[in-house]
């Protein structure tokens, strides 16, 4: 294999489904976030000699955050076709489907920006400054959007804390 493929193919496999839930937390749907990380992926594939020496995952997740944002600038029109992929799904288990409808559900509440600052910065534990970077927003900008929205996911998921001024 050429250019470094199995290196590649190893931090594919080790990303692909932190990248795929960071895009599911950005964009809401599974086959949304699926595309992004794939394209994130090929992405990072192709400028693999020169981000394989630095921090591969640090680019691929610049690379789909700016995906992601790209395509709220520009939806992208899909077209539906008759015939669907069966897939099984191992992790199907009631509590996480529940507990990841509610994130996404009050991740929903955020705007754009607030969503992909509190995924990044709480999800993908990006700093703020990388955020700011990554998003192309000032500093005090990403915190006003953090603040903000971990203040709304706050009020939507544990509404009772949220009067009373606790957070646990």
């Amino acid at each position: 294999m050429a250019r470094g493929d199995d290196e590649f193919v190893t931090f594919a496999r080790a990303s692909q489904a932190r990248l795929q839930q960071a895009a599911y937390l950005l964009t809401g749907d599974r086959y949304q976030a699926e595309d992004a990380a794939q394209a994130a992926l090929v992405k990072t594939y192709a400028a693999w000699s020169r981000v394989r020496r630095d921090d591969a995952y640090a680019y691929a997740r610049r690379v789909l955050a700016n995906l992601i944002t790209d395509r709220w600038r520009r939806p992208v029109k899909e077209y539906a076709t008759e015939v669907l992929p069966d897939r099984a799904d191992p992790r199907d288990l009631a509590e996480n489907v529940a507990r990841k409808r509610a994130l996404i559900a009050a991740l929903r509440t955020l705007t754009e920006k607030e969503r992909a600052v509190v995924v990044m910065r709480h999800y993908l534990d990006v700093s703020e400054a990388d955020v700011a970077r990554d998003l192309r927003l000032t500093l005090p900008s990403v915190k006003n959007l953090n603040l903000r929205g971990m203040a709304k996911l706050r009020a939507v998921l544990d509404p009772e804390s949220a009067r009373s001024g606790r957070f646990s």
